[in-house]
């Protein structure tokens, strides 16, 4: 089984579970160093999302946000949405385990291992979703993750972009929805926060991984970490530097945020 042919097959997969199946298979090879690495392979150029076609894909501002965690379809809205960050999320460690070559191997050991917990995470909030009555697909989704990953086209950025701000911003959000599921307990929604606490705990993992591999391009390109971060949220997101924002400091501290970099990133002049 070859490393790179195997892996790019296994992220252009539109239905889940065969992803995931191939996935299993491939995973165990590769912690079994039984995979053969090609010497030079030159990974497709991405035009559209894995999922495309397998659910309905809108522009952000017309994904129906249901903000009311007492209904079944509320329940159902966010069970959905949580399912296609985390599908994204595969594919987002995934490509890249394949697009950034020639990196130490423990680059390649961190991002196939948050694959397989995305794809675990997926399958705890499908399974609470299907037993709604409701299946991954069946709810429009946006493409800011996959337009992300399209642009992040350098290590530097792809670290400093996606787990490092946008996965990290997930630390920002998830307690606030664990608050909203809490003030609505129902065995549902107990399910649901079960699942989130997961998600949140092993997703400072991950932010902790982008974080590493994110100073290590810094290093790579002798560029300073702090200001290169701030150069590309201007870049990516302009504006984005100056909002005040709430964060979740203790978890972003856990992956890898200095408490000087939190205080400018949140406007605040404390940290706590």
């Amino acid at each position: 089984m070859y490393y790179y042919k195997t892996l790019e097959d296994i992220l252009t997969t539109k239905l889940p579970q065969e992803k995931f199946t191939k996935f299993e298979l491939f995973y165990t090879n590769f912690l079994n160093n039984s995979l053969v690495y090609e010497n030079k392979y030159t990974p497709i150029s991405l035009v559209e999302p894995s999922y495309s076609g397998l659910v309905k894909i809108v522009l952000p501002k017309e994904v129906k946000i249901r903000k009311y965690f007492d209904t079944i379809e509320g329940k159902a809205s966010l069970l959905h949405t949580i399912c296609h960050i985390e599908y994204s999320a595969v594919d987002l460690a995934l490509d890249a385990a394949l697009r950034f070559q020639d990196l130490p191997k423990e680059y390649y050991e961190d991002w196939l291992e948050v694959a397989s917990d995305e794809i675990r995470h997926f399958a705890m909030c499908e399974k609470i979703l299907n037993g709604l009555g409701y299946k991954y697909g069946d709810i429009e989704v946006h493409t800011n993750l996959f337009e992300a990953m399209k642009k992040s086209d350098t290590l530097l950025k792809r670290m400093g972009i996606v787990p490092r701000y946008l996965e990290a911003n997930g630390l920002d959000q998830n307690p606030k929805i664990m608050k909203k599921l809490q003030s609505n307990p129902d065995k549902i929604n107990n399910t649901i926060l079960e699942a989130l606490k997961i998600i949140l705990d092993e997703e400072i993992t991950h932010v902790s991984k982008g974080d590493k591999w994110f100073k290590y391009a810094c290093a790579l390109e002798n560029r300073d970490p702090n200001e290169s971060y701030l150069d590309l949220l201007e870049e990516f997101y302009p504006g984005s530097t100056t909002k005040k924002t709430q964060m979740n400091f203790e978890a972003r501290k856990q992956a890898g945020f200095s408490c000087e970099e939190l205080k400018r990133l949140s406007n605040s002049n404390s940290c706590s």
